[in-house]
């Protein structure tokens, strides 16, 4: 009895490993799809992915693809290979002006323009704001083009708004990245010496080639435009930073006019702003007077070279207070070039307040 008992267990285990073993090869037999697979409906998209999608149609066309050739470079390489520069830009007005950033085009090398539906058009420098990191290109063909984008407002802008740029990030074009505002009023520095104040900070990915491009509210509208990133690696880490759109809106058309923009200035040197800090001084100090200049006119002074004395530390303009060099530069551009500020000094101890013109400091003095 126990051997036909085990006989049976035998044959059992046996058969178990045999479909064990057989397992895979009834699997591919019997369940394999040699034929495509019937599609499964997936319903309507969701409200915010249909807003996202409108979004992007209504304004990629809109967005161009920068390309300037550097010396002895070969415009049909890519970036890496030929040495030519990168960005983006988009469509400003319908005389065909694109605007871009400064630091994309300051080469100055041949432009071209590749439009979202792949038009390659040359294009030339109109005028250039070096403080601000904007230009202002022009196409010599202004046939066919999209339309310009709708332009926003940053005066009114709040953390954790959603944005999305659109961009050619490393030259893969039209390119859609979204994130939020994560900061306001951050203060960014450019090439021309200056710093720019009320400048936006997302989170939406800015990679290189991103720059020049534009920074849009979920109502598809200008809010800035996309300047520099934040990362030790060159790519985007989450800190991007754009110019805000009421910046440029004040910028670009005095580009387009006059090729240039205005630098407002009264004609001083200040020092750094981590040296006053390190001395606990609130405002700008002024380092020396530029001979000529309306501060010296004024009798503004700098420190003394042979004691090392500070002289005077501006704290405010027309009565509105001056902590550091981006404020000063923000009040004599709203006062604006060929009025008169009214300064309010520091000086020894005592506050006093002296009236100086504004002069364009970037025009040459004759």
């Amino acid at each position: 009895m126990l051997d036909r008992f085990t006989r049976i267990g035998l044959i059992a285990v046996v058969a178990l490993l045999a479909v064990l073993i057989a397992e895979p090869y009834l699997t591919r037999l019997f369940f394999s799809e040699t034929q495509q697979r019937t599609v499964t409906p997936r319903g309507d998209l969701a409200p915010g992915e249909k807003s996202v999608i409108e979004l992007f149609e209504k304004v990629s066309p809109s967005v161009v693809h920068v390309v300037v050739q550097a010396a002895g470079a070969n415009m049909m390489r890519s970036e890496e290979e030929g040495g030519n520069a990168s960005g983006t830009g988009f469509i400003w007005d319908g005389a065909g002006h694109v605007v871009t950033n400064y630091h994309v085009v300051q080469s100055n090398g041949q432009m071209v323009i590749r439009l979202a539906n792949g038009d390659i058009i040359p294009a030339s420098i109109v005028g250039a704001a070096p403080s601000y990191d904007l230009a202002v290109l022009r196409l010599d063909r202004v046939r066919d083009l999209p339309p310009p984008i709708a332009i926003g407002s940053s005066a009114d802008l709040k953390v954790g708004q959603a944005v999305f740029a659109i961009g050619n990030p490393f030259g893969l074009d039209q390119t859609l990245t979204t994130g939020v505002v994560s900061a306001l009023k951050r203060r960014l520095p450019t090439s021309g010496g200056r710093e720019i104040a009320d400048v936006i900070q997302t989170d939406a990915a800015i990679n290189p080639g991103n720059s020049g491009g534009p920074l849009l509210d979920s109502a598809g509208r200008l809010i800035g435009v996309n300047t520099a990133i934040y990362s030790p690696s060159g790519t985007s880490a989450g800190i991007g930073f754009a110019i805000p759109v009421d910046v440029v809106n004040r910028v670009v058309p005095q580009l387009i006019r006059d090729g240039r923009v205005p630098n407002p200035g009264i004609g001083i040197v200040a020092a750094q702003e981590a040296a006053a800090a390190r001395l606990g001084i609130e405002g700008v100090v002024i380092v020396r007077v530029v001979p000529g200049s309306p501060a010296e006119r004024a009798g503004l002074r700098g420190v003394d070279p042979r004691s090392g004395q500070i002289g005077d530390v501006i704290v405010g303009i027309d009565q509105r207070p001056i902590q550091r060099l981006s404020d000063l530069t923000t009040e004599l551009e709203r006062v604006g070039v060929g009025k008169t500020a009214q300064v309010q000094l520091q000086r020894a101890g005592r506050q006093t307040t002296v009236p100086v013109e504004v002069i364009d400091i970037g025009q040459p003095r004759h």
